[in-house]
């Protein structure tokens, strides 16, 4: 897979994101669009992974919720998925490889934690995705698989999230399954 952008793909995207950053101030007080920009810029790699959680439909913004926010330590920014869904061209996939490698007939296309390794990305945890939450409602239709805790992965597990009636709602299923309205939300630190 490429992973270099044209200097047009760069300038389109950056733009699409000051846009999305400008739109929605309240995911990222106290912050200002120069410093997000000339980080992105001394980044390459960390804009092709949001070129790529752009193009699947992720709509990705900075986000600074309380439990994650810009990391004071290594100054980072954090970029999550703040599509309204889950993103579109990241749904009907398991949870992992040894889920896929699980299933004996009807195969999902890949799974979420290799796509997302694809992508450069992480999936979101439990305390990130309740985190997004404070800026949403978000996945009011679909559901996301989020990161998954050892112990219930090891038992043939995986669990996801959406939120339903006012609630955010954590869910678990069997780790091969798949459906056109689960996908999963990326986080990327740059």
């Amino acid at each position: 897979m490429k992973k270099k952008l044209t200097s047009k793909q760069v300038e389109e995207l950056i733009n699409t994101l000051k846009s999305r950053f400008e739109k929605h101030m309240s995911r990222h007080k106290g912050l200002v669009w120069d410093a997000v920009e000339k980080k992105l810029k001394s980044n390459l790699e960390k804009i092709w992974s949001l070129y790529e959680m752009e193009r699947t439909g992720g709509e990705p913004d900075v986000v600074v919720p309380i439990a994650i926010g810009n990391d004071k330590k290594t100054n980072e920014f954090i970029f999550m998925d703040c599509s309204a869904e889950s993103p579109k061209e990241r749904r009907s996939l398991c949870y992992d490889q040894a889920a896929l490698n699980a299933r004996k007939e009807n195969k999902s296309k890949n799974s979420a934690m290799a796509l997302a390794a694809e992508m450069g990305i992480e999936i979101l945890s439990e305390e990130e995705y309740r985190a997004l939450q404070k800026f949403g409602p978000f996945d009011m239709k679909t559901s996301s698989w989020l990161k998954t805790p050892s112990d219930i992965r090891k038992l043939g597990g995986a669990i996801f999230g959406d939120f339903r009636y006012g609630t955010i709602f954590l869910y678990h299923n069997g780790a091969e399954s798949y459906y056109a309205a689960r996908g999963f939300r990326g986080l990327l630190r740059v």
